[in-house]
């Protein structure tokens, strides 16, 4: 393989969106990532100045790549291969704030017992 061709999962995995090559491969693999807005293989070559989406936890993430890079460094050394898109970042502050007000939304203390399970059945259906 030539030193300025680098394959797209061995990047990911380089950059560390990945914890290991055999997860990056699984999520381009099952079309969790897109290379300039299309699905892609692992083995397609990744170039500085492409876009790559994908997802991390809940979040979507976009990004472009800087540099090329083979060999898993540090992080501030992965963190140099690509940036973030500014409206990827503006839509993960969104989400996060999102998670933070449903996180403040009171949960019971209990499970619902069978009457009341058949309760919240009939009014999510309709049937009152």
């Amino acid at each position: 393989m030539d030193d300025d061709k680098k394959r797209i999962d061995v990047w990911m995995w380089a950059a560390r969106f990945y914890k290991t090559r055999s997860i990056s491969r699984t999520a381009i693999k099952s079309g969790k990532v897109t290379y300039n807005g299309q699905k892609c293989k692992p083995g397609k070559i990744v170039e500085v100045g492409a876009v790559i989406r994908f997802r991390v936890g809940f979040d979507d993430k976009e990004v472009v790549v800087k540099e090329l890079s083979k060999q898993r460094g540090s992080a501030p050394i992965a963190q140099a291969l690509y940036e973030e898109t500014e409206e990827s970042l503006i839509q993960r502050e969104r989400n996060q704030e999102a998670r933070k007000l449903s996180a403040l939304n009171p949960k019971p203390d209990r499970k619902p017992d069978k009457k009341q399970r058949h309760e919240l059945l009939k009014t999510k259906l309709g049937y009152i």
